[in-house]
């Protein structure tokens, strides 16, 4: 129940347009029901059938009412077609009103899913990335994508439809109790049945669907994988792994799903057999005379009967739509009730700029318990200093990095800037002054220049875009794209090669002017000619800044001012180039085997 209250927020916002629809369901209900009704008058005057032979029943008496004054005294064989023409009008009538009840519900359905998605992404912003780190990327995109489609339903369209065959129903019922209120109280004690047949039904179908969303999950994350990464698919010769792989989570999905609707399929059947006996036993009752109901009266009553079937497996239906719903909504909320860890007080200050020291105070970082990445580094970089971080795989040199735009937070320790923790910054003003280039370049499906200019920047004037892209030695291979500056880049950045790639993220972050810089292995992975195009715009964005720098090659930052050495987590060594080198420490070993490697 409290999901569906959450879901029902949603809607808040449409209560104007879900009021409307529900005004025209219970419009289109009402007449569906009168249309039935007209069956009585229209049989009196298709047989000829004097109403005053017996004395009239209550739905007789309004019809006779309505009609009174309508027809006015007619026989049967001028009133018959003023009765049909009647008929005609109702269903009409029933049916706009039907329409609009529909046409609003999937107005209102496809806002709700639009809000869903607008607050699943927003609510993605806000947190960490610790959590993109332990979560599947086609997780993410199914529940963004699929889950609101079906959470959708309960809150608009079912609904409707369900407010729309509940006033079928107490409509036909109460026709049908006027027509004749004991064999109405035969379907009035005999329909809890049906409740009490379907409930098993529908707890089994809630955890079916669940585990259904899942595997659809795993089955888009194997896609976006291997979309991903298609080139090292096909260097390794793994298309036939992949493809085992993926039939093996499209077999599971196919099987999940026929076994969900196996179960779910079974409410129909069960509903419309149970009504059948419903139908057949008051064929058997109204066909002996039981009770002395008049023929058209008789027919009339089993016609609504008949009727009463449609809304009744329609609103038998309605609880297997509202737990596949509701397990959708419970993927989306367990996503939204995660405590945003990205977001500041709205009254945090800005940043003010570094004029002193940046200060790693004793920190200590795990990401999970008590496996330490960080183990109480000390660390101090003066304004305008390059300080460069190195160290042997998983020493701890990127997450000591991260800190600093407080990507991720230390469980011990501060991180401090002129004496001052940067937890009392907002987050934003703090990152507006850094600038990240790092291995892993993130180039967005747009334009050259839409790259360049990214963020913040994103309104600078295309002089200094190009100023950015001529420092960073972009400028040339950027002319001779097909549309220089406006050239599509692709998804990825695919028309480009590594060290293109670099330079457009080296002139974003030029084009940003940020005081700090850091530089998380800028060029590695770069053949010769686009490293050295590389260390030279990187040599132009240091200039007058704080740097960090991460390398693997020492040859990258020998010319730091300072080296810092991490390994285990610990800082271990620091200093010059030279100093280290001589020392016959861990910088000493790993310039040797890099040393090595060249020779070799």
């Amino acid at each position: 129940m409290r999901r569906f209250r959450r879901l029902l927020q949603f809607a808040r916002r449409y209560r104007g347009l879900l009021a409307a629809s529900f005004g025209a369901a219970v419009v289109a209900s009402t007449l569906d029901g009168f249309s039935f009704a007209l069956l009585i008058p229209f049989l009196r005057s298709l047989f000829g059938l004097d109403p005053a032979a017996a004395s009239p029943t209550g739905i007789e008496r309004i019809l006779d009412a309505v009609l009174g004054w309508i027809f006015g005294p007619a026989s049967g064989s001028t009133a018959l077609p003023k009765v049909g023409l009647l008929i005609l009008l109702t269903v009409v009538l029933k049916n706009v009103a039907a329409y609009v009840s529909t046409y609003l519900g999937i107005r209102i359905q496809e806002g709700v899913a639009r809000d869903l998605r607008e607050a699943f992404y927003a609510h993605l912003q806000r947190l960490g990335l610790a959590f993109y780190h332990h979560t599947k990327g086609g997780q993410l995109i199914t529940r963004f994508l699929s889950d609101p489609e079906q959470a959708k339903l309960i809150v608009s369209q079912a609904l409707i439809v369900a407010l729309q065959n509940g006033t079928v129903i107490l409509v036909y019922l109460a026709i049908m109790l006027s027509l004749s209120w004991r064999m109405a109280l035969i379907v009035l004690t005999l329909a809890p049945v049906v409740v009490l047949l379907l409930r098993p039904i529908l707890s089994a179908i809630r955890v079916r669907y669940r585990t259904l969303l899942e595997e659809r999950g795993e089955m888009t994350a194997i896609v976006s994988e291997t979309v991903e990464g298609a080139r090292l698919v096909k260097a390794h010769g793994a298309e036939a792994y992949e493809r085992r792989r993926f039939e093996t989570r499209l077999g599971a999905y196919r099987d999940q799903y026929i076994g969900s609707q196996r179960i779910a399929l079974l409410s129909h059947p069960l509903s419309e057999t149970f009504g059948t006996i419903v139908i057949v036993l008051l064929l058997v009752i109204g066909s002996r005379g039981a009770w002395g109901m008049r023929p058209e009266l008789f027919i009339a009553f089993l016609a609504v009967s008949l009727r009463l079937l449609s809304p009744v497996k329609s609103m038998s239906q309605f609880p297997a739509i509202a737990e596949s719903s509701l397990a959708a909504a419970e993927r989306l909320f367990e996503v939204l009730d995660l405590p945003p860890e990205d977001i500041d007080p709205a009254d945090a200050p800005s940043f003010p700029g570094l004029r002193q020291a940046i200060t790693f105070d004793h920190v200590w970082v795990a990401y999970q318990p008590d496996a330490w990445v960080l183990r109480g580094v000390h660390l101090q970089v003066p304004q305008g200093e390059i300080v460069a971080i190195v160290g042997p795989s998983g020493a701890g040199k990127s997450t000591l990095v991260d800190l600093l735009p407080r990507f991720i937070e230390p469980q011990r320790g501060a991180v401090l800037i002129d004496g001052v923790p940067i937890t009392g910054y907002s987050r934003r003003s703090l990152r507006r002054a850094m600038g990240i280039v790092s291995q892993q370049t993130v180039i967005f499906n747009g334009t050259v220049r839409s790259n360049i200019a990214y963020g913040d920047e994103a309104n600078a004037s295309d002089a200094a875009v190009e100023s950015a892209a001529r420092a960073a030695n972009a400028h040339r291979f950027i002319e001779q794209l097909p549309q220089g500056y406006d050239t599509m880049l692709g998804e990825r950045g695919a028309r480009l090669s590594g060290g293109e790639r670099q330079r457009i993220a080296i002139a974003r972050a030029i084009l940003r002017d940020p005081p700090i810089l850091i530089l998380d292995e800028a060029t590695s992975a770069l053949d010769s000619e686009s490293e050295r195009l590389v260390q030279e715009a990187i040599q132009r964005l240091v200039e007058h800044r704080t740097v960090l720098v991460i390398a693997h090659r020492l040859s990258t930052v020998a010319r730091a001012d300072r080296i810092v050495v991490l390994d285990g987590g610990r800082v271990v060594e620091a200093g010059r180039h030279a100093e280290l080198v001589a020392a016959g420490g861990l910088y000493q070993r790993l310039h040797a085997l890099e040393l090595s490697d060249i020779g070799g």
